[in-house]
This record gives C-alpha cells, sequence and structure tokens, in this order.
C-alpha cells in the first residue's frame, strides 16, 4: 500500500492585502487623473446651471457669459473654475457640480 503525502502550502492573506491595496489606489487615481473634466465641461455645467436656476438669465445668455468669464483650475486629479475670486463648479471622476456663488463678500 503506497501513503501518498500531500503537502498544502498556506498562502497568507495578510501578505497579499498590502499590495492588493495599493494596486487599487493606484487605479483609482490613474482613473481621477484620465476622468478629470475638461474646461468645456465645466462651462457646459454653468451654462445648464445657471439656466435652469432662472430661465429668464438662460434666456439672455447669462450662462454663457459667466461660462465664459470663468477661470479653469486643474489639479490634476480634480479640478474647478472660478469667477472673480468665486468659485462655481468643482469637478472629479468625469462629474461636474455648479456651486450657487453667495452675494455676500
Amino acid at each position: 500500500m503506497a501513503c501518498v503525502v500531500v503537502k498544502t502550502e498556506k498562502i497568507s492573506f495578510m501578505a497579499k492585502t498590502p499590495i492588493v491595496s495599493i494596486a487599487v489606489v493606484g487605479v483609482v487615481v490613474a482613473l481621477a487623473f484620465a476622468l478629470n473634466p475638461s474646461p468645456d465641461q465645466h462651462r457646459a455645467k454653468i451654462k445648464a446651471s445657471v439656466a435652469q436656476r432662472s430661465p429668464v438669465a438662460g434666456m439672455l445668455g447669462v450662462g454663457a457669459l459667466a461660462a465664459l468669464a470663468s477661470t479653469y483650475h486643474p489639479l490634476g486629479v480634480a479640478s474647478y473654475t472660478t469667477v472673480g475670486d468665486k468659485t462655481v463648479s468643482w469637478g472629479a471622476f468625469g462629474m461636474v457640480f455648479f456651486i450657487q456663488p453667495s452675494l455676500d463678500k
């Protein structure tokens, strides 16, 4: 009768965790760089948001004027636009969010 010995190696889960974590973080950062919204995406969002909040302002082209006067600031993984010294939109991962500027200064 032959005796077969099967040797099993226990692979440590803890040894793979840092490697997987680093890989996931690397993929997320690469996606953030690749999906950073463009200046045109910011301008389109500003135009649409102004028109949605005030149809009269939309008809008069106030949103287009604000979008034209905006300055785009890329941060690599995110970006924002300003009009004057007020931040009016920010974006990351391909999404742009309009910020209603406050009237107080």
